[in-house]
């Protein structure tokens, strides 16, 4: 209890010095004091994290789902935009000295030059007395110091980066997935499996956000490719059947020539697992709970509970999967984490299919997510078992992607004997 404390202390500590820097760069140097400009900006930056908060917390408190709709897009958004401002404005520290001379030059080229006194030529008539010469204004500066300009240039600078940033990884987000295709040798396919298609989808990540009209894009991208087989590998919702079940609903129109299998993810157990895998039952998706079935191409397709069951007794059993196989058939093993792929190896299986990395989601995550998954997106091998990351079709928290476009992929089993 004392460490979670500690830790938690030292993450809020660190957020609020965060936001601090971001308050100093965003609004008191670029605002004059007791200003309306200043009043607004301090309360908007105190307001972000808060709903930050409470986007998080909504669900699990239980809150009505209304509610929960109405934080989401300010909370969730808050962090994506706080990422990508934190570091335009370390860039802008780089620049700001710069901004600062150049500004000083300007500013001493516009400046009057000093008055020359000519003497008067020896003359009867008198020499009448030069007006004075105009004062030049400051051509950087007109009432602001160079100082106040800086600041201003580097705030309005980073701030259209990061918000430029976020909307085009929302567009994305929003616009749904593109399908990536993926070519899988195998040798213990057979012949007349050559050119199998699995269509994996995973991370779809209903909730507050994304919900029927997100599923139903990533219905249509799925059957207009035409796959023999769909696996839909986890963290499918972030909420309560009663909360997403309309959303999910357009799943019931995915079409392939050998059915469509689900196995959850860590999400589903936090929104109530049993209960959403009857539910994807009802709308026709086939749940492999650490089970098999022989495909008729000739090959086994296997699927895990996700590793976050174990909190309550269930979680992956690789023995009751795979145990009692034919191993001279070939296996494809749906499992949402790619951290399996070890037990996977121990067990035989060929092609291991997953997601839950989201390829890091918000750059540089990716770098993140290396240090806790063996693969963050892509296909690689382990041993003698191939291991495919799908980015995800969706997100998780901010509906936002950067550097890490989502995906639905279609695998293409290759057959050594065709």
């Amino acid at each position: 209890m004392f460490v979670f404390l500690l830790v938690l202390v030292v993450v809020l500590a660190l957020l609020g010095g965060v936001h601090w820097y971001v308050w100093r760069r965003l609004v008191r140097d670029v605002t004059v004091p007791r200003s309306l400009a200043r009043r607004v900006g301090t309360a908007v930056v105190v307001v972000l994290p808060l709903l930050s908060i409470a986007a998080l917390v909504s669900s699990r408190a239980g809150a009505p789902f209304v509610l929960q709709q109405v934080v989401a897009w300010p909370g969730f958004l808050w962090p994506a935009v706080l990422l990508y401002l934190v570091m335009a404005l370390l860039v802008g520290e780089a620049v700001r000295p710069l901004l600062r001379a150049w500004t000083g030059r300007r500013a001493a080229v516009a400046a009057p030059a000093e008055p020359v006194t000519v003497p008067a030529a020896e003359s009867a008539e008198p020499v009448p007395a030069e007006e004075p010469a105009p004062v030049a204004e400051p051509q950087v500066e007109s009432d602001l110091s160079r100082r106040l300009f800086v600041s201003r240039v580097v705030a309005g600078s980073a701030a259209a980066v990061a918000v430029g940033t976020v909307g085009y990884g929302t567009y994305g987000v929003l616009r749904g997935p593109r399908v990536k295709r993926v070519t899988v040798p195998l040798a213990k396919i057979p012949r007349a499996a050559h050119g199998y298609r699995i269509a994996v989808v995973s991370d779809i990540h209903l909730g507050p956000i994304l919900g029927r009209a997100h599923t139903q894009r990533i219905v249509d991208t799925i059957n207009a490719t035409q796959p023999d087989l769909i696996a839909v590998v986890g963290d499918l919702v972030d909420g309560t059947v009663e909360n997403l079940g309309p959303a999910a609903e357009p799943l019931a129109r995915l079409r392939a020539r050998h059915g469509s299998f689900f196995v959850t993810g860590n999400h589903e157990y936090f929104s109530g697992a049993d209960a959403w895998v009857d539910h994807v039952r009802e709308l026709g998706l086939h749940p492999l709970r650490n089970a098999r079935v022989e495909v008729p191409a000739g090959f086994d397709l296997a699927g895990v509970d996700d590793v976050a069951g174990e909190s309550i007794g269930e979680g992956p059993d690789f023995a009751r999967a795979l145990g009692d196989r034919d191993r001279s058939r070939a296996a494809v093993l749906l499992a949402h984490q790619p951290i399996v792929v070890h037990d996977a190896v121990r067990h035989g299986v060929d092609l291991q299919l997953s997601g839950h990395t989201h390829g890091g989601q918000l750059w540089p995550g990716n770098h993140l997510a290396e240090l806790a998954n063996p693969t963050v997106a892509g296909l690689e091998r382990y041993g003698d078992t191939q291991l495919y990351v799908s980015r995800g079709a969706g997100a998780w928290g901010p509906p936002v992607r950067v550097g890490a476009p989502s995906d639905i992929t279609i695998v293409e089993l290759a057959s050594k004997q065709a």
